[in-house]
């Protein structure tokens, strides 16, 4: 691809990109508790000079995010992938293949997909070969991926075109990178942040070892062997869609309501004076000053034209709706939990119940694991495939075994699993056992304590045969 059709094809993703990009970054920013009300426009204070006039008892602006939609989203990733996926393919030397290549960051990164599809609606993987390492994979932030989907119904990714920042460690100018990846190659273009994309983009050579190496007929260019493009796609649910978009309207009201009544506690304190014939008192400047005088001196002074001049200051109690903010702030959070689909920590009349009772406080969290579990089991598949064709072998059936982190009765699966002895394989009742963490090395165990068993039974059956030790006749009659 020329330098001119780069630019056209650039410019016209990147257009589309920008509510992408809005939108997962809303998402984010609640996953981080940065919620709509810590940017509220704030209030103004009477007596500043670009402010309105407003209520001088009402200069309380307390903005308190909750936790709500970050909770909804590590309950999921820790439901899912704590013990994160195990792979068969009906080998075990590819199995253990397959294990080293994954590592020890496997169980992080597959978290990490959970978190950035529930945020972003869609994560993604890239995975390269790195001359030393062999099969390497990471996890991309999905703001910096543009896909290019083909018009087919099976909509098969054709091409990536990846956006990010780079600083020239020569000069220190921060340019914007622009990789598009095929299934055979990767080109990098780049500009200046502040230039446009129709003038300022030019060839990025970032490949010139592999340029050097007769590896590649230009140095940003670089080819690959992998007949597919490098990047996984890992959708949040069949729509696609992210989990904040079913409970920010519920967040947003709760957050409202529980830092509106921080402000009525602040402000008001259930009492509010009443000024009788009090001079200047309509006046906002007079109003400012009495108030001033008052939190300043605990005193304020009045006029009284005689006995029956009513003139003073008196107060009156107001009551804050308690009752109806607790109600409205009960209804709310049962509502984020109910359609973000997770569990309420403070869910109540739960102190006797039974381990298989406890799996229905599970239904809502279940349902919306397994409708990402779903989209996710066709990208760990593409993953383990990947490392299959790097080691030239073909892995066929892949066989992936999910375990979820929930609240269990270890005693009803360890029962499950013994009645199960004889009906199913036993690799398959030791990848479902409570105890067992990699089926494999504890086959491998098992198998070694049965020999060591049986060659104890040979030994001891010597020596019944001959309580001597002499096992060659020698002193024998």
């Amino acid at each position: 691809m020329n330098l001119d059709a780069a630019k056209k094809l650039i410019t016209q993703y990147i257009e589309g990109h920008a509510e992408f990009i809005s939108s997962a970054e809303i998402a984010e920013r609640y996953y981080r508790v940065r919620n709509d009300i810590l940017f509220r426009k704030p209030k103004t204070k009477p007596g500043s000079e670009t402010s309105e006039v407003v209520n001088p008892l009402r200069n309380a602006d307390n903005r308190i995010p909750h936790s709500f939609y970050e909770l909804l989203v590590d309950q999921k990733a820790a439901y899912m992938f704590t013990t994160p996926p195990l792979f068969d393919v009906k080998n075990d030397e590819m199995n253990q293949v397959i294990a080293n290549a994954l590592g020890d960051g496997w169980a992080k990164k597959a978290k990490l997909l959970c978190v950035n599809a529930s945020n972003a609606r869609i994560a993604w993987l890239h995975y390269w070969m790195d001359p030393e390492s062999g099969f390497q994979y990471g996890v991309v932030p999905s703001m910096q991926i543009i896909p290019v989907w083909s018009k087919k119904l099976d909509q098969k990714l054709l091409a990536v075109l990846r956006v990010y920042k780079d600083i020239d460690a020569d000069t220190g100018d921060t340019y914007d990178v622009y990789e598009y990846w095929t299934d055979t190659e990767c080109q990098a273009f780049r500009k200046r942040a502040a230039d446009e994309i129709t003038t300022g983009l030019m060839d990025y050579p970032c490949f010139t070892d592999f340029y050097e190496a007769g590896l590649s007929d230009s140095n940003n260019v670089m080819h690959h062997d992998f007949g597919a493009v490098p990047f996984i796609p890992f959708f949040n649910n069949s729509i696609p869609s992210s989990d904040l978009d079913r409970v920010k309207a519920l967040v947003d009201a709760y957050d409202k309501t529980y830092s509106g009544f921080m402000d009525d506690l602040e402000d008001i304190q259930e009492v509010i004076f009443v000024l009788t014939n009090y001079g200047g008192a309509g006046e906002s400047g007079e109003l400012n000053k009495f108030l001033k005088d008052l939190k300043y001196y605990k005193a304020i002074c009045t006029d009284s034209d005689g006995a029956g001049d009513k003139s003073g200051v008196s107060t009156l109690t107001i009551d804050i709706p308690v009752e109806a903010r607790d109600k409205m702030l009960e209804i709310t959070r049962k509502a984020i939990f109910d359609m973000g689909q997770g569990i309420d920590p403070q869910q109540q009349g739960l102190d006797a119940t039974s381990g298989e009772a406890m799996k229905f406080l599970y239904a809502l969290l279940e349902l919306k694991a397994g409708l990402m579990e779903t989209e996710f089991r066709l990208g760990f598949n593409q993953l383990i495939r990947a490392i299959c064709k790097v080691n030239k072998r073909d892995c066929g059936t892949i066989i992936q075994t999910w375990t979820r982190t929930s609240i269990r009765n270890d005693a009803e699966l360890v029962a499950m699993c013994a009645q199960s002895d004889g009906i199913v394989s036993r690799k398959t009742i030791l990848k479902h056992h409570p105890f067992v963490e990699n089926a494999e090395d504890e086959e491998k165990q098992l198998q070694k304590e049965q020999k060591d068993k049986e060659a104890q039974l040979d030994s001891y059956d010597g020596d019944l045969h001959d309580p001597t030790g002499n096992k060659g006749g020698e002193g024998n009659v």
